[in-house]
């Protein structure tokens, strides 16, 4: 079986195309980004809605290895990446990236964007995120030059106000439409209500803990790597 690009073994491998990903013809892609620890279904379910809502032709799952605005991730990154892309193979619209993971270091999500932008000459990028994590956004690393590189996408709740965060006037989006403005770049920032699915990683991790199930709140290959090593206990 082939490994992957670092020399782990996956199942199924990831191919070239699902890693480096040197797309030459035009598309639209969605980079969603996480430490998906463990990949659960409201990230799939995310992923789908924004790659419906927009006409997606691919969205990217990028594994961040060493996230700078969390604690470690609770498992090692092999068993991350295993888990992400057993979860996705049945999906040809969604592909697992291991570019910050090839990149080491911290994973700033500018420098990927950087990434994917030389190689992804022609198509149409859009950099998918929380609105927690939107509301946060001027701690990131170069955050304005992400504002500028790349279309946001931002998965919020019913009643979410973008109006509110201090980031929209200050860097000057103008309301183009509901739900959509426009940075004085050139880019869109797209806000996007999705189905609120109340599930996320730090409780499944506690379940396990205190061995509660945790089936029907992730992908059924995730369930079963899980149980195989034993992991989160």
């Amino acid at each position: 079986m082939p490994s992957a690009p670092w020399g782990w073994r996956t199942s199924p491998p990831p191919s070239s195309s699902s890693t480096a990903m040197a797309i030459s013809a035009p598309r639209r892609v969605g980079l969603f980004g996480g430490t998906f620890d463990p990949i659960h279904l409201g990230h799939l379910r995310a992923a789908e809605e924004v790659a419906e809502a927009l006409e997606l032709e691919k969205v990217l799952f990028v594994l961040a290895a060493h996230p700078p605005h969390k604690e470690g991730p609770a498992v090692d990154v092999r068993d991350r990446w295993e888990m992400l892309v057993r979860s996705i193979a049945s999906n040809p619209r969604f592909e697992a990236s291991d570019v910050e993971i090839r990149r080491g270091g911290t994973s700033y999500s500018v420098e990927t964007v950087r990434y994917y932008r030389k190689h992804l000459k022609g198509g149409e990028l859009f950099f998918i995120l929380g609105a927690d994590a939107f509301s946060e956004l001027e701690g990131w690393r170069e955050y304005k030059t992400l504002l500028a590189l790349i279309n946001l996408v931002v998965v919020s709740r019913e009643g979410f106000e973008p109006e509110k965060v201090p980031l929209m006037k200050e860097e000057g989006y103008r309301r183009e439409r509901e739900g959509r403005y426009v940075h004085p770049s050139g880019t869109s920032l797209h806000f996007l209500p999705i189905t609120p699915i109340g599930i996320s990683s730090t409780f499944i991790r506690k379940a396990i803990r205190e061995g509660k199930s945790i089936r029907y709140l992730l992908p059924p290959e995730a369930e079963r790597y899980i149980e195989e090593k034993g992991l989160y206990r």
